[in-house]
C-alpha cells in the first residue's frame, strides 16, 4: 500500500478540511482483529491471511482494482487486491474468529462482495472499541459477533472464546501466540514446527495436518501472519524497523519492509506513518 500524498483541486480543498477535522487516523489491535479508521491509504496489489472489510467514509474516495466503489466492501482471506481508501474504515479479521465466520458467510465463496449499505457517517467518538464498531455491523446485521469482544476491551485480559478451534492444543497454541500483544513477545525462533509438535505431544506431520485441519491455513503462513501483527504491535509502541524486526523475528529492517510490503500493501516506513498517529 503505497501511502498517498493527496492531489485535490482548489474545489475540493474545503471537503479535505472537513475530513481533517472530522476523522483523526486511529488505530485498535486486539486478538484477531486490526482495525485502522481515518487513514488515507493507496495499496500496492498484496494478499494477506485476513478477511478485510473495507468501509469508506461518506463524500470520500475509494477504488478496489481501480474500480470506484461508495459501499462497504468485504475481501475474502488470501486473495490479492489493490485498494485506495481516502477516509473510512478498514477491519483485518481473522477467519477462524465468530466475527470472521460471518463475514465469510456474507461472501459465500466468493472473492469479493460489494454490500448495500451506504458509506458510513459514523466517527469514532471514544477509544472503547465494542462501542466503535457496534455501530457499523448493526448495519450490517452481524452485532452479535461483537460479543467475543467484550473480553478484549483492555490487551490485559485473556479471552479466546472467539475463536472456533475445536482441538484444545491448537486453541492452547494460538491462545499463546496471543501473548504478544500483551507485551510478552514470544520470539518466532521458539516457534519450530518440529519444537510446536513435540511441546504438543505430536508428530510433526500430525502437527502440520491438524493445524491446517483446524485454522484453515498452514502453519508457516499463519505464524508469518501473526510475525507481521507482531510488528504492527512494534510501530504501536513507536519501535523504530530494526527493533520491530527484532522483535518479529526478522534478520534484518530490510526483510521486514519486503515482507510487509507484500502482506499489507505498504512498506515498513509507510506502515509507520500512518500508525504512529500523535
Amino acid at each position: 500500500m503505497t501511502t498517498r500524498v493527496q492531489r485535490q483541486s482548489a474545489q475540493q480543498a474545503p471537503r479535505q478540511a472537513v475530513n481533517q477535522k472530522t476523522s483523526k487516523p486511529q488505530v485498535w489491535l486486539r486478538t484477531g482483529l486490526v482495525v485502522i479508521y481515518g487513514a488515507s491509504i493507496d495499496a500496492d496489489p498484496h494478499r494477506h491471511h485476513a478477511i478485510q472489510l473495507a468501509w469508506p467514509q461518506v463524500d470520500t474516495a475509494c477504488q478496489l482494482n481501480h474500480t470506484p466503489i461508495a459501499s462497504p466492501v468485504i475481501i475474502a482471506a488470501d486473495v490479492e487486491h489493490q485498494l485506495s481508501l481516502e477516509a473510512g474504515w478498514l477491519l483485518l479479521v481473522e477467519p477462524t474468529s465468530r466475527l470472521g465466520q460471518a463475514l465469510a458467510a456474507q461472501l459465500a465463496e466468493r472473492e469479493t462482495i460489494a454490500l448495500a449499505l451506504p458509506a458510513l457517517d459514523i466517527l469514532p467518538t471514544n477509544d472503547d472499541l465494542l462501542s466503535v464498531l457496534t455501530p457499523m455491523f448493526e448495519r450490517l446485521g452481524l452485532a452479535e459477533h461483537l460479543s467475543g469482544l467484550l473480553g478484549l476491551s483492555t490487551l490485559q485480559q485473556d479471552n479466546h472464546s472467539d475463536r472456533q478451534i475445536a482441538d484444545s492444543r491448537i486453541h492452547a497454541l494460538v491462545a499463546e501466540l496471543d501473548r504478544c500483544l500483551q507485551g510478552q513477545c514470544l520470539k518466532p525462533t521458539h516457534w519450530r514446527a518440529e519444537e510446536v509438535a513435540a511441546k504438543l505431544a505430536l508428530s510433526e506431520s500430525r502437527f502440520l495436518h491438524l493445524f491446517r485441519q483446524e485454522m484453515g491455513i498452514a502453519w508457516r503462513p499463519y505464524l508469518l501472519w501473526r510475525r507481521m501483527i507482531c510488528a504492527v504491535n512494534a510501530i504501536l509502541s513507536g519501535a523504530n524497523a530494526t527493533e520491530a524486526a527484532h522483535m518479529a523475528g526478522f534478520s534484518d529492517s530490510a526483510h521486514l519492509s519486503r515482507t510487509f510490503r507484500a502482506t499489507f500493501g505498504i512498506t515498513f516506513r509507510q506502515a509507520k506513518a500512518i500508525f504512529q498517529l500523535g
